[in-house]
């Protein structure tokens, strides 16, 4: 399986990227992993609800130049989808055996998605109804996408 997370913003603290390349590696036993960064958009404070939509239409625009034409995306947004570790380890095995060999999940920036970004993504998932750097996001994903295939092959991880 082919896993590719497309990020907007980078990844600057080095806990945060220490602990993304710990996960990247650990993933690397089940998937082939890779975590691509688009540039984000610079929001002034007090922006309009339009200077606000540019800002993700343009950061939208870098994401989907990322996305193969075959993938499957995964859209990580608020309004998504939750699902515990185990609905997420099925999802993995369906995701397996029904072809969708090539998944594409996406962070946004501090704004969110834009609708172009949404209609594109296959499924939209929520890890929370709680706001998260994206930093620390791309931490989450990776840790539960390990966690994720832990399950999915029996093998033991603390719960």
């Amino acid at each position: 399986m082919q896993i590719n997370i497309v990020a907007v913003g980078k990844c600057r603290e080095k806990y945060w990227t220490d602990a993304a390349r710990e996960y990247l590696k650990r993933l690397s036993a089940y998937a082939k992993c890779t975590v691509r960064e688009v540039a984000d958009e610079k929001t002034r404070e007090g922006a309009s609800e339009r200077e606000n939509e540019l800002v993700k239409e343009t950061e939208g625009k870098r994401i989907l130049k990322c996305i193969p034409d075959n993938a499957y995306v995964i859209a990580l947004a608020i309004e998504g989808t939750p699902l515990d570790s185990i609905a997420l380890s099925e999802k993995l095995r369906i995701y397996g055996i029904s072809g969708k060999s090539n998944l594409v999940f996406i962070i946004g920036g501090s704004l969110g998605l834009s609708s172009e970004v949404l209609k594109r993504a296959d499924e939209q998932w929520s890890f929370s109804r709680l706001t998260f750097p994206h930093q620390m996001m791309r931490v989450i994903l990776l840790e539960q996408l390990y966690r994720g295939f832990r399950i999915l092959n029996g093998e033991p991880y603390h719960k």
